[in-house]
């Protein structure tokens, strides 16, 4: 494959001449095969000095149509971080990729002992359309460089030059190419045809422009052409005016469009821009596309129907917008290309001169039109950079459109011409930078002392971190017991104490790196004096902190207690500490006095309601004596409130009522709290979380049938008291519904028969009976035929007035209260009817009937052991009741009921079950791994009842704390899995049978102990399957645009093993440990949430994800729209 050779960029109008012409004809001796082209010296390679990670930027070169070329370049890895990331560009967006073609492909290296990496970009059979400005982009985490390249494709000349070199030939057939004369004849005669063919190409040369561009140029108006060729990089716009007027404009009739959109639009940033296509169809399906990617109509994107235009409004438009869009008609597409230009950033409030002294804080602010704006920094023509600012103690910082530069310290070197540069404007400022002078703010004073006393020099300057020294008549003055030195903020102290003779002299205070001296002289003056004992009397001087009133102090509950006092007096006075006639002299203890030389303490550790009093202080000498009172309250958390009660109760209510405490614990009682559980249950359930001031609460949404129990507490200022004595145990019950069914069973001239079903809900509060009323028809008394509620769901009415007409009614009766009733629809006429003698049995009776032990029987039948059980029997019932049944009860019962020669017989099964006994012969039989097989025998009494399961379960030997391990179990045998190694098991088995499980279990006699086994694995031999993969996003990065204030959130999803590590972006820049930002990442769902985004937020966010076998990177752009 031929080297494709390097050219300089120079105007395409430069091309022509640029390319090597054939030289003359050699002398008839010289061989007639043509000579070999010389690159002209305006053709010859350009040279660049390597800048920046490029070690060998890519060159530009030109290559003949339909020929191979490669690109080459080398980038210094010393100078990234990591591994780069590679990316080719044609023009201005278009990168080339796996998408471009099979003609295009890529190939990376990487030389690790010289850390060079290499890359090239080969292009297979150049076409013209591949002819134009190349680049090439490198990215390392934070870095990104790029270079910029051309590739021109040159057109073979056969005609001109090919074909007038072979007609360039000696004449005379069949001899040797050194034989004959040169035919110049040939020559001659087409040189008119070359000359006009010459003319021709020249006139449809293309002046090195590709075709798609005269494409986009034919279909442009004539305003947009300077545009289009600066962004091209056409440099002559004579040359390309002139071919555009020469050539015919051929417009394509498309079947879809009958109005194209044109080539480009241009709109400021923030306002709306509208796309219009004409249709020639409307019924015909269109779709939006940017970027290659299809538009969805939301408040950003807007889609008007206008007859057969089509219309695409895009609102507020941000540099996100900036894109190549298209419309698609069936198969038919139409372009353009969408600029969005950025309003200049105007400096609304320019930089201020500003004079300061070295060590100050200076902050040079500037204020610009727009939020977020870009603006650049520069020192004395110098760009400050945010890379630099670690070294030079400076940082920048944003606060909406104010741009702060700040140094926390400054130095002279700071100091300098300062000048802020945006898009639409600059502003310069001056910052004076002076050495702070020292002033002395306070002289030396001389002093003149006694002996014993203590000296004090002292002086105040005005730089605090100014250190210095001492002198004594010129020699340094040196700490020690009786001379201390501080230096505290601006002042500098020199104290001598117990002055003596020897001290008097002069002293100097000398600052450090100043020249400066201040100076004093110490006097020293000899007294005698003679001591006369003074007397003082004793004096009280009292001071009551946190005071409620005069001479008062409260104190909590549990606190300690301290009241400090301050004595005078010549001679010490005596401090004696009293409450009312109780003296208190102890030392130690909970309550104690301490004495030191000016002041007398009284101490109450814990204070408690018994040490609320008056107490007493009273200090005497031989000179008189004082006193003084002190009122100490003691302010606790009240009592709990008393008589706590529940008056009613509902279906899901109750009414808890209390009496208030007591004692309120010398604060009012300003609520109560409330809490309620289940019996036998620890856990409170709180009812109210603000304070309750009432006495009377209504407890809801409780459970009917459970037992509950309620406390309260108590609250005041200090805290809650503790709680109330638990209520009586209470259940939330409501009546039940009528009874169904009530019928008729028999009528004689004096009763009446009925019965009827138990009611459709019972509830939790059961049936405690029924009771049956009746009235005469016609009257509104209703008379109770029974004053007692019966158990059973039919009765008797007796004593019934002969021919009258009666209407019954039942109620069901438990805890609650009464049932709605139950009532005859028709009144019963009372009339004897006759009926041979029958035994109805109920239901439950006319099959086995199972009780346990302990239970009472009621039934109807008879005897057979008159001492155990008891009969009562009426005209039309008998009761077979046995208080406490015994398995021996357990058998038929035959019920004869007999009139004069009428008969009927009836039989009954009972049988009382109790619980089994323990499983037998429990043991352990065999054990394997982690596993134990147990096995045992059924119990030897099955309590009447037939064995329904096994319950089983184990206990570690160190703990014994027993786990269920089977529930339910119908085997005699079960094997126990998931044992822990090196443990001792125990196991037990409980039998179950219709009354529950046996009382007590029968427990293995042998243990299970779990060993470690020495078993080694030998895995099998095979190739293991490489499972890594680099990593892939699988959803990308959509572009959003959220509302200013609202939290966002940014996500994609991605693939890779081993577990790529994942890199959040903004702008670039790292996303670290910023509470605005948070990073979860959910199995490969990737989620960047950002709280209560604002302007600032909006730009370009990255996220990357990197393992051992490469990397990915997914891009999107955030826009941040505040609310108008």
């Amino acid at each position: 494959m031929p080297e494709a050779k390097p050219v300089a960029k120079k105007a395409p109008k430069g091309k022509e001449a640029a390319k090597p012409a054939p030289k003359e004809a050699p002398p008839e001796e010289a061989p007639a095969e043509p000579p070999k082209e010389a690159p002209p010296e305006d053709q010859s390679p350009t040279v660049e000095e390597p800048t920046g990670i490029f070690l060998k930027k890519p060159d530009s070169v030109s290559v003949e149509n339909g020929k191979d070329v490669v690109i080459v370049a080398k980038v210094n890895g010393k100078e990234l971080p990591e591994k780069p990331t590679i990316k080719w560009f044609k023009g201005k967006w278009l990168e080339l990729g796996s998408k471009s073609g099979a003609r295009f492909s890529f190939k990376e290296s990487h030389d690790s002992a010289s850390n060079v990496y290499t890359m090239e970009l080969h292009i297979g059979k150049v076409v013209v359309g591949d002819r134009g400005n190349y680049r090439l982009e490198v990215k390392a985490k934070d870095f990104c460089d790029s270079c910029a390249f051309n590739i021109d494709v040159e057109v073979p000349r056969q005609d001109a030059s090919g074909q007038g070199l072979e007609s360039f030939k000696r004449s005379g057939e069949g001899k040797s190419e050194d034989a004959g004369e040169l035919d110049f004849s040939s020559l001659l005669k087409k040189r008119e045809v070359v000359e006009e063919e010459k003319k021709k190409k020249k006139d449809d040369d293309d002046l090195g422009i590709p075709p798609e561009i005269w494409e986009l140029l034919k279909g442009a108006k004539k305003s947009e052409y300077e545009r289009i060729a600066f962004q091209y990089g056409i440099t002559d716009l004579r040359g390309m005016l002139k071919r555009l007027k020469k050539a015919k404009v051929e417009v394509k009739k498309s079947s879809a469009f009958t109005k194209k959109l044109d080539p480009a639009y241009q709109v400021d940033r923030g306002n709306k821009i509208k796309l219009v296509v004409e249709i020639s169809d409307p019924d015909l399906p269109l779709k939006w596309y940017k970027n290659g990617q299809e538009i969805k109509p939301s408040s950003k994107y807007v889609f008007e129907n206008v007859g057969k235009k089509r219309i695409l409004t895009i609102n507020k438009c941000t540099l996100a917008d900036d894109a190549a869009y298209e419309v698609a008609v069936k198969d038919e597409k139409c372009f353009t290309e969408l600029f969005v230009k950025e309003p200049p950033v105007l400096i609304v409030k320019p930089l201020e001169d500003q004079q300061v002294f070295v060590g100050d804080r200076v902050e040079m602010s500037v204020e610009v039109s727009e939020d977020g704006a870009q603006v650049m920094w520069m020192k004395d023509g110098v760009e400050l950079t945010r890379e630099d600012s670690f070294k030079a103690r400076y940082r920048f910082k944003k606060d909406g459109k104010r741009h702060i530069l700040i140094y926390s310290d400054v130095t002279l070197e700071d100091g300098g011409h300062y000048q802020v540069m945006t898009n639409g404007g600059q502003c310069e400022a001056e910052l004076i930078v002076e050495e702070k002078q020292l002033e002395v703010l306070q002289d030396i004073a001389d002093l003149t002392v006694k002996a014993s006393e203590q000296a004090v020099f002292k002086c105040e300057v005005s730089d605090e971190k100014v250190t210095g020294k001492w002198y004594k008549n010129g020699v340094e003055v040196r700490p020690s017991k009786r001379i201390t030195i501080s230096h505290v903020g601006r002042f500098h102290k020199l104290v001598i104490d117990d002055v003596r003779p020897e001290d008097e002299g002069d002293y100097t205070f000398v600052p450090d790196g100043y020249a400066l001296s201040l100076s004093a002289k110490l006097n020293f003056l000899e007294i005698k004096v003679e001591y006369v004992p003074k007397q003082e009397p004793p004096k009280i001087h009292l001071d009551c902190s946190g005071k409620t009133s005069e001479n008062s102090i409260v104190v909590v509950a549990g606190n300690k207690l301290r009241l400090d006092v301050s004595i005078t007096g010549e001679p010490r006075p005596v401090a004696t500490w009293l409450k009312g006639d109780e003296v208190f002299t102890a030392t130690e203890g909970r309550i104690r006095i301490e004495n030191q030389t000016d002041i007398s303490s009284f101490v109450i550790e814990s204070a408690d309601r018994a040490d609320e009093g008056r107490y007493t202080i009273k200090v005497t000498n031989p000179v008189g004596e004082d006193v003084a009172s002190i009122f100490v309250r003691v302010v606790d958390v009240p009592d709990p409130p008393e008589a706590v009660r529940v008056t009613s109760v509902g279906e899901d209510w109750a009414i808890l009522v209390w009496e208030p405490p007591k004692y309120d614990g010398g604060q009012p009682v300003t609520g109560y709290l409330l809490e309620r559980k289940k019996k036998g249950s620890q856990r409170w359930m709180k009812l109210n979380f603000e304070v309750f001031t009432e006495t009377t609460y209504e407890s809801t949404k409780m459970i009917e049938g459970v037992l509950y129990e309620m406390r309260v507490f108590a609250v005041n200022a200090i805290g809650v008291s503790q709680p109330s004595m638990n209520t009586k145990p209470f259940m939330p019950i409501a009546p039940t519904s009528e009874p169904l069914h009530l019928t008729v069973e028999d009528v004689t001239d004096t009763t009446t028969t009925l019965k009827w079903r138990p009611p459709d809900r019972i509830g939790a509060g059961g049936i405690d009976g029924y009771l049956v009323e009746y009235c005469l028809e016609g009257s509104e008394d209703w008379v109770p035929a029974n004053t007692e509620p019966i158990e059973r769901c039919g009765f008797t009415v007796k004593n019934l007035p002969t021919g009258a007409k009666i209407l019954f009614r039942v109620v069901a009766v438990n805890i609650a209260g009464r049932s709605e009733p139950a009532s005859l629809f028709q009144p019963v006429t009372i009339r004897e009817i006759v009926q041979q003698p029958k035994i109805r049995l109920p239901r439950h009776l006319r099959q086995t009937y199972i009780l346990k032990v302990g239970e009472h029987i009621n039934l109807g039948g008879a005897p057979l052991d008159p001492n155990r059980v008891h009969v009562r029997t009426s005209d039309f019932d008998t009761v077979f009741f046995v208080r406490q049944a015994a398995r021996s009860d357990s058998g038929e019962y035959e019920l004869t009921v007999q009139i004069e020669n009428m008969k009927d017989t009836a039989t009954i099964r009972i049988r009382v079950v109790e619980k089994a006994g323990p499983a037998e012969n429990v043991m352990v039989k065999e054990v394997w791994g982690t596993n134990a097989l147990v096995e045992w025998q059924p119990p030897k009494d099955n309590g009447n009842s037939e064995i329904t399961g096994y319950f089983v379960q184990k206990a570690d030997k160190k703990t014994m704390e027993w786990f269920t391990v089977y529930e339910h179990s119908r085997h005699t045998s079960c094997t126990v899995p998931d044992l822990i190694v090196g443990n001792e098991y125990y196991f037990r088995v409980f039998s179950e049978n219709i009354c529950g499980l046996s009382d007590s279990p029968g427990v293995s006699k042998n243990t299970a102990r779990i060993l470690k086994t020495g078993i080694t694995y030998k895995p099998l031999e095979y190739k293991e399957h490489d499972f890594r993969t680099p990593p892939k996003f699988l959803t990308p990065l959509p572009d959003r645009v959220v509302v200013a204030g609202y939290a966002a959130a940014l996500n994609c999803a991605v693939r890779g093993h081993p577990k790529p590590k994942v890199v959040w972006m903004k702008n670039q820049m790292e996303i670290r440990e910023d509470p605005k930002f948070l990073i979860t990442n959910y199995q490969g769902i990737l989620t960047l949430n950002i709280r209560r985004p604002s302007p600032f937020d909006a730009g370009t966010y990255s996220c990357r994800a990197v393992n051992e076998l490469g990397e990915a990177l997914a891009e999107c752009k955030l826009e941040v729209r505040v609310p108008q």
